[in-house]
């Protein structure tokens, strides 16, 4: 039996073109609209989808395919790490799955190469913060022949920057309406609720204190040389608190079944303590393990690693033991859970935060919709 889109996915489908945008929401269903939109433009052309190498080898695109009937052998899921691999195809149909154009570098030189010669849609949450993210969109749709075509078009740099730093963007209403043509929005009804709990954390005052003013690390005696490493032994200092970890054994007794993201290594070290009572699982640099089967457990995943490109309707919980620095990846997190085929109404976010300075500004930064800055707070202690 072949899957039917719902009625938003339906009407995104109807608009979507070779070099369009398609903007939905975490779990919104992005990626069955996408595959719809390819298998109705391949006739005989073979299918080729980018994504997360997460993605590539969880299987799950090939999940999206099958659900519409489709035949494999048509079919190719590879990474972003390998995109260079397809700079010569021509006549096919690509799908970017998650925003990796940004910038200048080595990808966005081979969507451009592949943009030029083929069709393509690009499927993201976030398509971009600052008009220069979507200089490789508007190139690719044939607006500008190039970034420097576009900076003098549309930047005045700030000239008393130590780096290059945008002062203001000229003839705003021209990028306004470029950005319209491209982006298809794809506005889904959620049957989900987020319910987001923060939860207070003890810290070793003592501590915090002798980083922050005394800049020196507690746990080698050597000064801090910049900025990042303040925040660094700052956020060790709050993180590795005994009362983060012994909270979720709290949770996990009680929801049996819950993810939780973290940013270090040294707090994967106390994570792993709860083996000694839980069934635990983990998704890092050091190990790709899948989630549990079994009635109760708790997957422990890093934000790097995997805040987006696979998802769970296994649980309704995630406890964020420390929070990241980009709004984007904790909307990223919470979306492992929140998609439309789950089968929970009430979705339980946990957001472990201590009264320490450095905890409060990140809340800060993210909550509206920032990047936390390590120089500027380090500047302010």
């Amino acid at each position: 039996m072949v899957a039917k889109l719902y009625s938003h996915q339906e009407e995104a489908l109807g608009l979507l073109r070779s070099g369009k945008v398609l903007v939905g929401g975490v779990g919104s269903g992005k990626s069955r609209v996408g595959a719809s939109w390819a298998l109705s433009q391949a006739d005989e052309s073979k299918i080729i989808v980018i994504t997360t190498a997460r993605k590539r080898d969880s299987l799950e695109w090939e999940g999206e395919f099958a659900a519409l009937g489709a035949d494999f052998e048509e079919v190719t899921i590879e990474s972003w790490n390998n995109i260079s691999r397809f700079d010569s195809n021509s006549g096919l149909v690509y799908i970017f799955d998650e925003q990796r154009i940004v910038g200048n570098g080595a990808w966005v030189q081979s969507f451009l190469k592949i943009a030029k010669n083929n069709s393509w849609i690009l499927l993201s949450a976030t398509p971009g913060d600052t008009w220069l993210d979507y200089v490789p969109l508007f190139i690719a749709n044939g607006y500008y022949k190039n970034r420097t075509e576009f900076a003098e078009r549309h930047v005045v740099w700030d000239r008393f920057a130590k780096y290059p730093k945008v002062k203001k963007y000229l003839d705003t209403g021209l990028l306004e309406a470029r950005r319209r043509k491209i982006l298809v929005p794809m506005p889904a009804e959620r049957h989900t609720r987020r319910n987001r709990s923060y939860i207070p954390m003890d810290y070793d005052k003592e501590t915090y204190d002798l980083i922050s003013k005394k800049r020196v690390d507690p746990w080698n005696r050597k000064p801090y040389k910049n900025a990042a490493g303040v925040c660094y032994g700052l956020r060790r200092c709050v993180n590795s608190n005994r009362s983060r970890v012994d909270h979720i054994r709290l949770v996990a007794r009680r929801r049996k079944k819950l993810i939780v993201f973290y940013n270090f290594d040294y707090e994967r070290d106390i994570l792993l303590e709860l083996q000694d009572e839980f069934n635990i699982a983990e998704w890092n640099g050091h190990n790709h393990q899948p989630i549990p089967t079994t009635d109760s457990w708790v997957y422990l995943v890093q934000y790097t690693a995997g805040a987006e490109g696979w998802n769970c309707v296994e649980t309704d919980t995630i406890v964020f033991y420390s929070l990241n620095y980009s709004w984007k990846i904790l909307e990223q997190a919470e979306g492992r859970i929140d998609r439309i085929n789950t089968p929970f109404t009430d979705l339980h976010y946990f957001y472990f935060i201590s009264e320490s300075g450095i905890d409060s500004a990140i809340q800060k930064a993210v909550q509206e919709k920032g990047v936390f800055n390590e120089r500027i707070f380090a500047h302010n202690l």
